[in-house]
């Protein structure tokens, strides 16, 4: 995910980084500075996933019934939900304070402030590559 600050006055902006950057921490993730071209960052997002070996995945299907799947969705979708809407909230404290946070898309981009989490989430998904 791509999260950019845009403020006229630089201390706003710095101060506005370290504030993500401690929300962030506490989701057990680090900010990065963005690539200096879209090449990279695109490399770099596919570096980013996870790989799922084929035959535990299997096993793991054939296991589980399919109400155990869709509570594991659920709650997955939940802590998501929760996630972004945390996401949301820092940005309209932010925008209290002159900065505008906004998430850089494919396409667009788009104030976090505006944004309800479920639109976060959808936007989000809608980035993911559907190998």
């Amino acid at each position: 995910m791509i999260i950019q600050l845009e403020s006229s006055a630089t201390k706003d902006i710095d101060a506005a980084r370290q504030s993500l950057a401690a929300v962030a921490r506490s989701w057990g993730h680090e900010l990065t500075d963005a690539p200096t071209n879209k090449g990279e960052a695109t490399q770099r997002a596919g570096h980013d996933e996870k790989v799922i070996d084929p035959l535990s995945l299997t096993a793991l299907v054939l296991s589980v019934p399919s109400a155990a799947l869709a509570v594991v969705d659920l709650a997955d979708r939940i802590r998501q939900r929760h996630w972004a809407q945390k996401l949301i909230d820092h940005a309209r404290q932010l925008a209290a304070q002159h900065v505008t946070t906004c998430l850089v898309t494919e396409h667009r981009k788009i104030e976090l402030a505006d944004l309800d989490p479920d639109h976060l989430l959808e936007l989000l998904a809608d980035e993911k590559p559907t190998n």
